[in-house]
């Protein structure tokens, strides 16, 4: 099986090489490898004995930040490593001030992952929820560095719990220690011998609770909002551009939207301009202005809209809505709806989300409505948008939904601190 997973790999390689003609985020993925061990080589002395934080992207940085941050705080001469598998995660958090250096995880192959560590020489090792990486985990174990995951998630189609799946068994025994999000995933492991589990919950709570706290002011959303309601479209691509366009001709009168899509490159962004509400300003052509520029370029028109094409502020921007639809539920799966639910808006989503104990967890309290067709969408708009005893009863839920499952980070850290050196 490991002969067959190293192939694989290698396999995957070839393809993201040939995918980086044409593909700009395969060219990305291979662009940013490019001198990738002359970089760590030079950080090789301030990164001994680090801990290395892995995650696959930006949502899973956000999920293991409170963690590291927590950690941080009480050993601020700690070194961090931080490594990511997507060029988006990379992109967002390269200049992070928690690290000593971030950078891209290399192909996960025998000889790479045993250099990293012996470049690096880590002390303790986090990964994040779903990331398994064989041959990385195999070195980390052989070298007896501690190993955890945190917020693991774990389902019964998973590799570990299949027939064909023994290397993966045998990796996450390896883990020092596994902290999972719900009982069910302590049931599976349990199931295949890994015993080392502990059920703290989903950092998740946490980080979107500290962002609320932190309450960051952006005045151009500020000033954008003025009365409202506003309609916040966050995360969003082509497929639920195009269902809320729909919803919106069937309306009738168009709310105000603040949009922020997944996407950020011209062409995707100029695609996004004719979906939305007129007129429509970039949030880069207000930079620098003010409430009453922001006022004169967008005219009177309640339907007006913020397209938000900066990276890295919509976690801050649910704060000035009212109503929230979270993009990925017509994909591959929904993104972070607890971003919204945190600031206390009901958040209407996509039918792709039954991997998210979150979206039902949210239906099932009465802050958070599935939709999949424009009419529905349509329907949940009218009544959230214009009923506001109703608005203001969802939005208290998805809060309280939050505010209750908090607590995750400092059940992790009780039981680390005596690993971190």
């Amino acid at each position: 099986m490991p002969l067959l997973y190293d192939l694989g790999i290698r396999l995957y390689h070839t393809g993201i090489r040939v995918a980086a003609g044409f593909k700009p985020k395969a060219r990305a993925w291979v662009k940013g490898r490019e001198h990738l061990w002359e970089r760590l080589a030079s950080k090789r002395e301030a990164l001994q004995g680090c801990l290395w934080m892995h995650c696959a992207s930006v949502g899973e940085f956000e999920q293991g930040r409170p963690v590291l941050e927590a950690l941080k705080l009480e050993k601020p001469e700690l070194p961090i490593l931080i490594t990511f598998f997507s060029p988006s995660g990379y992109e967002a958090c390269k200049n992070h001030p928690l690290a000593t250096h971030v950078d891209y995880l290399p192909l996960d192959d025998r000889s790479n992952a045993e250099r990293l560590i012996e470049l690096m020489r880590p002390s303790v090792v986090l990964w994040v929820r779903y990331e398994f990486w064989l041959n990385h985990l195999e070195a980390l174990r052989k070298a007896q560095v501690p190993t955890f995951l945190v917020s693991g998630i774990f389902r019964r189609s998973q590799p570990f719990f299949r027939w064909y799946g023994a290397a993966w068994r045998r990796v996450a025994r390896g883990f020092d220690h596994v902290f999972v999000q719900d009982e069910v995933s302590r049931s599976l492991l349990a199931g295949i011998g890994v015993d080392r589990v502990s059920v703290s919950g989903d950092t998740r709570f946490d980080r979107v609770a500290q962002i609320v706290r932190i309450n960051e002011e952006l005045p151009i959303a500020k000033s954008f909002r003025g009365t409202g309601p506003v309609l916040v479209c966050g995360s969003t691509w082509p497929a639920d551009e195009e269902l809320l366009n729909e919803a919106f001709s069937l309306l009738g009168k168009t709310p105000k939207c603040l949009v922020a899509p997944h996407e950020l490159n011209e062409a995707d962004l100029s695609a996004s301009e004719q979906r939305f509400p007129k007129p429509l300003v970039r949030w880069s052509e207000l930079e620098g202005t003010t409430g009453a520029n922001i006022a004169d370029v967008l005219g009177p028109e309640p339907g007006a809209t913020l397209l938000v094409d900066r990276m890295g502020l919509l976690a801050c921007l649910y704060r000035y809505g009212d109503v929230a639809y979270v993009g990925g539920g017509f994909g591959e799966g929904i993104h972070s709806i607890l971003e919204p639910a945190a600031w206390g808006m009901p958040v209407i989503f996509g039918p792709r989300h039954t991997k998210f104990e979150e979206a039902r967890g949210l239906i099932a309290c009465g802050g958070g409505f599935e939709v999949g067709n424009a009419e529905q969408l349509r329907d949940i708009l009218d009544l959230l948008l214009n009923t506001t005893a109703l608005r203001e009863n969802a939005a208290e839920q998805a809060r309280c939904y939050v505010a209750d499952r908090c607590g995750a980070t400092q059940r992790v850290v009780r039981h680390l601190r005596t690993h971190i050196p």
